[in-house]
């Protein structure tokens, strides 16, 4: 796009325009940064024959119109009452997603940086009092996919974590466990290339290839970029009508490589996961490489390795891109991505998200080892209404159970799923199939399968009660119990009091960044309780 008249000094390279935003906005803004802008056509980019720049004027109205005007709207939408300065919108995503914390996708996590807020020393105009301390024992019962667990060793705190579902437990364990690295490597690298040469008997990373050359040469001439993408902000392209004709063209493109290749789209039975959301091909694979897996000796070797699997598979299904988390239904051919503004395909083979999970996953445990603390974490299996702690704690670590029962824990901080908003089991169905955990669906408290309706909030409020009144008899007698929740229906009052304790504050923040398609004003508050 050549240069328009601007004001001297308009026009700034990707370094530059990065200082400037990095001065403007008062936190760190990469040349990375600014590209992503002009690639998903947020700003123009200008130049020619190598020379590359963006205008600083366009800079200042996408930061005036995004930030700027984002705290006034979500306190329109949510209240004046917002504390603000918990949305920590002033960190990267990098930083929320830092080392452990992105070794496994997960819905409903919060962010580390809350959970430190609430845990570390420091006190503000929001926090005035420190709550914990270090060596202080923390106990999550909504364990998930243990935050509270890695960023209690980060404070040099112990922490116990809980859960219903065995497959969250299993990734909270993997996150703080220790690791030979230069094992995780070795095998590593010994089933990749024994996958490799299992590949090399078959067509397809071939047909792959062809395929993603033919789409190439096919999305440059019908969707190139920025400018597609731009047009399609500014509504000068009927993106649904635009995209819908463009696939049905490229289809017999593709028709024609799976029958040279002989690639096999049916899938012979549905009755699980797995035969639903794979193709042959993806199976396949997947079974070969947990067979060697399964057949190591070191046994967190073994589950580290599993996990990242399981990231594999899960990037694998059979789906479109955007509902890559939501699975509306298994998709066989070439599709217009409105994520990413071209056709995409399905994937057909898991090399090259086990190569990138792999060496992400030892890159992340790594980093996670030169902050570590010397002291422990472990998230049990089991129910938190009626789960017998110091018993289940002797089974794993009788050490860890002798200090937590002498000691007692100074409190909880915890994140209580909500009403009717996810199946805890069914998002990682995928991994339970392949790896044969024992699902306990029926335990889940406020469970998507149980709605919302008030008998399914009844339900939820003695849930949650009972996990408080259990958890007290561990509890040092001056604790503190934060809980995260979003309540719109004011059930929170009630699970004090059914609890035998009282909300003592309420912190209301913003949840911004947030995934999936929903991307409306949202809020969450933290509830704190003490003893009635």
């Amino acid at each position: 796009m050549q240069l328009k008249l601007f004001e001297p000094g308009d026009f700034l390279t990707f370094k530059e325009a990065s200082e400037w935003a990095s001065e403007h906005l008062k936190k760190k803004v990469t040349a990375s940064n600014i590209a992503y802008l002009v690639n998903y056509a947020r700003i123009h980019k200008y130049g020619e024959n190598g020379n590359t720049f963006v205008s600083k004027n366009e800079l200042t109205e996408y930061y005036k119109s995004f930030n700027g005007s984002r705290e006034i709207h979500y306190k329109n939408k949510l209240g004046d009452d917002l504390n603000w300065a918990l949305s920590f919108d002033q960190y990267k995503e990098a930083e929320t997603t830092k080392h452990v914390h992105r070794l496994h996708p997960y819905k409903g996590k919060f962010i580390p940086q809350l959970v430190e807020y609430f845990l570390d020393d420091h006190t503000d105009d929001f926090k005035k009092e420190v709550y914990f301390q270090e060596e202080d024992i923390i106990l999550d019962p909504f364990c998930g996919s243990g935050t509270i667990l890695v960023q209690a060793n980060e404070l040099g705190m112990h922490a116990i974590g809980i859960d219903v579902s065995y497959f969250n437990s299993f990734i909270s364990n993997c996150k703080v466990d220790n690791y030979n690295i230069q094992e995780v490597v070795q095998q590593s690298n010994l089933i990749t290339l024994k996958l490799k040469r299992f590949l090399q008997q078959r067509c397809t990373l071939e047909f792959e290839e062809e395929l993603l050359r033919a789409l190439n040469v096919f999305n440059n001439k019908y969707f190139p970029s920025p400018e597609y993408k731009y047009k399609v902000n500014r509504r000068q392209i009927d993106e649904d009508k635009y995209g819908r004709e463009k696939e049905k063209l490229f289809l017999p493109i593709y028709k024609e490589l799976v029958n040279k290749y002989e690639i096999i789209l049916t899938r012979e039975k549905l009755d699980t996961f797995l035969d639903k959301w794979f193709f042959q091909h993806v199976r396949e694979e997947i079974e070969f490489v947990y067979y060697r897996l399964k057949r190591l000796k070191n046994s967190n070797t073994k589950d580290i390795l599993k996990l990242i699997l399981s990231r594999t598979i899960r990037s694998c299904r059979a789906t479109t891109h955007a509902d890559l988390a939501t699975l509306v239904e298994p998709i066989s051919t070439t599709y217009y991505c409105s994520k990413h503004g071209k056709i995409c395909k399905p994937l057909f083979s898991i090399l090259k998200w086990w190569e990138t999970y792999t060496k992400d996953t030892i890159e992340r445990i790594s980093e996670f080892n030169d902050l570590r603390t010397d002291t422990k974490q472990i998230c049990l299996t089991g129910d938190s209404r009626k789960i017998d702690l110091i018993r289940e704690l002797k089974t794993v670590d009788k050490k860890f159970a002798a200090l937590v029962k002498k000691k007692k824990i100074n409190g909880i901080f915890s994140s209580p799923p909500y009403v009717g908003m996810i199946d805890y089991h069914e998002q990682h169905a995928y991994a339970y199939d392949l790896f044969g955990f024992k699902r306990k669906d029926e335990l889940e408290i406020g469970p998507l399968f149980k709605g919302k309706g008030r008998e399914a909030q009844n339900s939820y409020v003695e849930g949650v009660a009972q996990v408080l009144q259990n958890a007290k008899k561990y509890l040092v007698e001056d604790y503190n119990v934060f809980l995260v929740a979003n309540d719109k229906s004011n059930l929170y009052p009630a699970i004090a009091e059914k609890a035998g304790m009282k909300i003592v504050q309420q912190f209301k923040r913003p949840v911004l960044n947030r995934t999936e398609k929903d991307k409306g004003a949202y809020s969450e508050i933290i509830f704190h309780l003490k003893e009635r």
